[in-house]
């Protein structure tokens, strides 16, 4: 099986004074590139999890990893304003925490300013292996960007940075068209 390395070579436009006109159904080649690398990368990154190189490679899922790493970032933090942070409702924090409760890598304690809320806390097993999971996937990240260089990894990661937020804003403000 042959790697996928580029979006299907087309041209959406007819060559200049060749009397046709473009297909409106066209896509700019650009933009049909750039969908198709997102839709590898995408299945590529399922496929392999991109979990990180060594024993601990796949050992958190998706859902623990973020949980743990925006905790770790915020600190000690609600259930509504870690499910805010992170773009994903309540019932589903409150879901995903409860593994994490039960592996001991996050602890669960009552809001001091207000009882019935809940205030989630990184645990020391928790950060241990989170610790233990980032170095490992960060091995995966130098692995894979091995013949880069620092800039062209510090561009990678700001542009990937602007288009992951450009999605989580255009999930936040995304209404279906009437």
């Amino acid at each position: 099986m042959t790697p996928e390395s580029t979006a299907p070579q087309h041209s959406s436009t007819p060559p200049a004074g060749s009397g046709e006109h473009p297909d409106p159904r066209a896509v700019p080649p650009l933009l049909d590139a750039l969908q198709h690398e997102v839709a590898v990368f995408a299945r590529r990154a399922e496929q392999t999890r991109l979990g990180g190189l060594g024993p601990a490679r796949n050992s958190m899922d998706r859902a623990a990893y973020l949980l743990l790493s925006k905790l770790d970032q915020e600190g000690p933090t609600g259930v509504k304003a870690l499910a805010a942070g992170m773009g994903i409702d309540s019932s589903t924090v409150t879901r995903q925490v409860a593994p994490l409760v039960d592996a001991g890598l996050v602890t669960r304690a009552a809001d001091p300013a207000d009882g019935r809320a809940v205030v989630l806390r990184l645990s020391q097993r928790g950060s241990e292996r989170l610790a233990e999971v980032r170095r490992s996937r960060c091995k995966l990240m130098s692995l894979l960007t091995e013949g880069w260089t620092d800039e062209e990894q510090e561009t990678f990661q700001v542009l990937l940075t602007r288009f992951n937020t450009a999605v989580a804003g255009w999930q936040t403000n995304y209404t279906l068209p009437e």
